[in-house]
């Protein structure tokens, strides 16, 4: 029995509205498709929006059973209503299709978008119309949260739909812009219901949206396929090279439940990356009733292996909303609880899929990868000249090589080829590794591995010296001599191969850099070390070696040189008599921008450079430095034409490579 005179009292307040309306929802899409799901559990057959130039206006219309005055108190203005538990049943009266909203608040996420919703409908004959406004609603809230809130009325002559509900948004909080196909692909993938098959269209901006606007077929190599909703994908996927059925139930509580879809792989990588809403694909979807209920649960599972890069797909799970049962969805109706057993038991489930997919994937892409790499002809050469055993390591490399998430062909090539190189360098470790077992009379073999050992290192220097090259064929691009200078200044002392191709990095140790570097300092006047732009000590084929960067724009003549280059001379001799390395050779370079004065003389360049060379000294310009060591690089790699096979397969690809990035190709 009803106490007359309760003690205690529960009240709701307006301001609920804004936590369930005003912020729950975060994008468009979400929006809309709570409007087109609301359209489809009205029995409509169309559902038109349309988006005004500006962005600013959005309206959408059904042609459902729509709503006379009592359904848009009793139904729509309650906020709450469970139309599931009601007369109306669990299915739609005309169509007999299973209802989607279930908590009766979907309607409030168009209050994220817009600040004005206008709605009219048509039952029965019975046309009318109304106005809600989130100003009207805040101020009502401001008088006192517990009122109710009453929506003003549309005018009958500004309404003109004789069946159906029209929606109007106006003051839309985001711009949209209506030319974007992002949209289209966004509400496509939120239902699968959307087309022909189940006699609902959606149309957006006069075009309809198709299934094919999701975007997916053509992103699937290989496909896992549930069920026959899984099989209509497979089927019309337009690259798949492999489709196999998995088992559709999942076990919950003791009871078996059917699940549908597909979880596929990409080719590439990089094709999950949508080109239209530059969202990634990289996940799988879950949806209940044909209507997104979670935007992503792959990300739910800890899976490392490369093949989780190229995962995506689609899981069909209508059992996660049973009517008998409590509603598993969260209040923003894009999320599922987690701790839900219904959901726990999908994502062992799907869990326990992904890891016999990641399994398959992965034997499927070794065997690809193999047959890849022996269609270039260059590695078939090299692989068949293998014994059986490094064949069979090769094939797995192959497959490896293949597995990384690396979508450019050229750059999957020099991958091989580094792989190559390493794969040789492993194999004549193994090689010396048996030399201690050879007998005296099976010496000879080490001819053999001699061979190997050239071919090896002639591959490798052709590697280095192809990028090198390019380096510097890049520096001589640079037409301007300032850029061309300050960038050689940057690099030239980490870099030495740009002064001389038989040098590498500086060798000598960081004490004895230090050393000659406080003793070439203290040769140096106020003065000097203004003009001075730097200096570098290194050791290189058992020389040392002692490099200074002129200013550009400084023109000096010999005798300066010279002078500067004894006094440099004097303070390197004593630290190497100090160090015990005395009567070791020491040679001077000085880089300049701007020829010697004494050059211009007839005679003044012979003359100057024999005199340089009397004191282990030579010149260098900036621009001599890029041309001497392009022609060198050039030089060593058209003498190295009769190299071994390695070398033939890097420089063979590589021509290749180059010719299909030259323009004229």
């Amino acid at each position: 029995m009803t106490d007359p005179n309760p003690t205690y009292r529960m009240t709701l307040s307006l301001n609920v509205l804004k936590h369930l309306g005003f912020g729950l929802y975060s994008n468009v899409p979400a929006v809309l498709s709570e409007v087109v799901a609301n359209a489809w559990d009205a029995d409509a057959r169309n559902v038109e929006i349309e988006i005004d130039p500006d962005g600013e206006k959005i309206t959408i219309i059904d042609d459902g059973h729509g709503m006379n005055v009592d359904d848009a108190n009793e139904k729509y203005l309650y906020v709450g209503y469970e139309r599931r538990n009601q007369k109306e049943g669990r299915t739609t009266p005309k169509f007999k299709r299973e209802v989607m909203g279930r908590k009766g608040i979907g309607k409030l996420s168009l209050f994220s978008i817009a600040k004005t919703i206008e709605i009219h409908s048509a039952k029965d004959e019975e046309i009318h119309g109304f106005i809600l406004n989130t100003d009207d609603i805040e101020e009502t809230i401001q008088q006192g949260g517990e009122k109710q809130y009453y929506p003003e009325m549309v005018p009958s002559n500004r309404i003109q739909i004789q069946r159906g509900t029209k929606i109007i948004l106006t003051d839309v909080k985001r711009r949209l812009d209506r030319s974007s196909i992002a949209l289209r692909r966004r509400l496509a993938r939120r239902f699968s219901i959307i087309g022909p098959d189940h006699q609902f269209r959606v149309i957006l901006d006069g075009h309809a949206i198709s299934p094919e606007d999701r975007g997916y077929e053509d992103k699937i190599q290989y496909i896992w396929t549930f069920g026959e909703r899984g099989a209509v994908v497979g089927a019309k996927a337009k690259n798949q090279v492999h489709i196999e059925a998995r088992q559709p139930e999942v076990e919950v509580g003791g009871r078996s439940f059917e699940i549908g879809g597909w979880i596929g792989t990409a080719r590439k990588a990089g094709d999950l990356k949508d080109p239209d809403t530059q969202e990634s694909l990289n996940g799988i979807v879950v949806l209940v009733r044909g209507k997104l209920a979670q935007e992503d649960i792959l990300d739910q599972f800890s899976e490392g292996g490369v093949y989780s890069k190229y995962v995506f797909g689609e899981i069909h799970a209508d059992f996660l909303d049973r009517d008998e049962e409590t509603d598993i969805a969260t209040t923003s109706r894009q999320k599922i609880v987690e701790d839900d057993p219904r959901y726990l038991a999908l994502r062992n489930k799907l869990q326990n899929e992904l890891r016999y997919i990641g399994n398959h994937w992965t034997n499927i892409r070794n065997e690809e990868g193999a047959e890849y790499a022996l269609m270039i002809p260059q590695i078939k050469e090299w692989f068949d000249d293998l014994n059986h055993d490094h064949r069979q390591v090769a094939r797995k490399l192959f497959g490896r090589i293949n597995r990384l998430p690396v979508d450019d062909d050229a750059h999957k090539r020099q991958i091989f080829i580094s792989n190559i190189l390493a794969f040789e360098a492993m194999k004549f470790r193994d090689l010396t590794h048996r030399i201690d077992q050879l007998p005296v009379e099976g010496l000879s073999a080490l001819g053999d591995i001699f061979v190997q050992l050239d071919d090896l290192e002639a591959s490798a220097y052709y590697q280095i010296s192809r990028d090198r090259l390019a380096v510097i064929d890049k520096l001589a691009d640079i037409v301007d001599d300032n850029t061309l200078e300050k960038t050689i200044q940057k690099y030239l002392f980490d870099h030495l191969w740009l002064l001389d191709p038989s040098w590498e990095r500086a060798v000598s140790t960081e004490r004895m850099e230090t050393r000659m570097k406080a003793a070439l300092d203290e040769t140096l006047t106020e003065e000097q070390r203004l003009a001075r732009l730097d200096i570098c000590y290194t050791t290189t084929g058992n020389k040392h070696v002692v490099i200074e960067l002129k200013r550009p724009n400084r023109v000096l003549e010999t005798g300066e040189i010279v002078t500067q280059i004894r006094k440099y001379r004097g303070a390197v001799m004593a630290v190497l008599e100090e160090s015990g390395k005395s009567g070791e050779p020491v040679e001077f370079i000085c880089v300049l921008g701007k020829p010697l004065r004494d050059w211009a003389d007839p005679d003044g360049k012979p003359s100057s450079i024999r005199t340089l060379a009397g004191s282990e000294a030579r010149v260098v310009m900036y621009n001599e430095l890029i041309e001497n060591a392009q022609q060198a690089y050039r030089d060593y790699m058209q003498r190295q034409q009769e190299a071994g096979r390695v070398y033939r397969l890097i420089t063979s690809i590589a021509e290749e490579d180059s010719k299909a990035l030259s323009p004229d190709s």
